[in-house]
């Protein structure tokens, strides 16, 4: 029985992904999601039949339909690597219309998270948090902002084979070059640990919760990709662009971005009640 499952295999896999350019961030949830399937069939052989079971397991366990698909995507793309002639349909899920309340953070909260953050002598944090929401860079492009992006005004960011520039604003440009010579960072990446490597996903994540219970704000809602769909929104008001929003935010499709413009549901409600259409 060769179709078989082992800790050797997802290492290999996975050192696979980062010889294709994968994010961090991606590799470490495939090799979870990978070792999760692992425990669950038990070093028993794997078949389709199998692995469609576990899809449905994962429902039956109350996950959502996207995270079964994003768990989905990382044994398929482990079956794929394997040469192994087995593959999972996705689940088909409509488009989503509106955002989840519980997990949209308004301008009013991000703004309660910086005052809160400088209070607290979090500058760093609360600097991250600005350059986050104020670029609409990824986590993983934070390394990116640099004492020399400070100064030039823009940042050339390269990630999943495609390099793009985005300008800062100057405000930005200040507290950044201001920042750095404080820290005494003369050139290189600005966000970095006291021992002076750039700062992880997994300490800003750790900060931020930290800081939403001093902050009274919720923590389904604190999480460093909010602050780009908090860019994304903002942004779209100020120019009602979406082509030139998506080219911003790096995205290859434009349907990729009507995902970060989707309203709430409390706004969406309110335009239809504005239709008039219940006498």
């Amino acid at each position: 029985m060769d179709n078989i499952i082992t800790k050797e295999r997802i290492d290999a896999y996975c050192l696979s992904l980062l010889a294709d350019e994968r994010s961090a961030g991606t590799i470490e949830k495939y090799r979870r999601d990978l070792a999760a399937f692992a425990r669950w069939i038990g070093g028993a052989e794997i078949t389709k039949e199998a692995a469609v079971h576990w899809r449905s397991h994962l429902l039956e366990r109350g996950c959502k339909p996207e995270t079964v698909n994003s768990k989905l995507s990382a044994i398929n793309g482990f079956f794929a690597y394997m040469n192994w002639a087995i593959r999972v349909k996705f689940l088909k899920i409509q488009r989503q219309l509106f955002r989840d309340p519980a997990r949209e953070l308004s301008r009013q909260e991000y703004d309660r998270l910086l005052t809160t953050a400088r209070e607290t002598g979090q500058e760093r944090l609360a600097l991250i948090m600005e350059t986050l929401c104020a670029t609409g860079i990824r986590i993983s492009e934070l390394r990116y902002i640099t004492v020399e992006a400070a100064k030039d005004g823009r940042a050339t960011i390269a990630l999943k084979g495609k390099i793009r520039t985005i300008l800062l604003p100057t405000k930005l440009c200040r507290k950044l070059s201001k920042y750095a010579k404080k820290q005494k960072i003369a050139s290189g990446a600005i966000f970095r640990t006291k021992s002076g490597k750039s700062i992880t996903r997994r300490q800003v994540w750790y900060e931020l919760k930290r800081l939403c219970q001093a902050a009274g704000v919720e923590p389904t809602k604190v999480f460093p990709h909010n602050f780009r769909h908090l860019f994304a929104t903002t942004f779209y008001k100020a120019c009602r662009d979406i082509a030139r929003l998506a080219d911003v935010l790096g995205h290859s499709n434009i349907e990729t971005t009507r995902i970060y413009l989707a309203v709430s549901g409390e706004e969406q409600t309110k335009q239809l009640d504005k239709l008039g259409l219940v006498s």
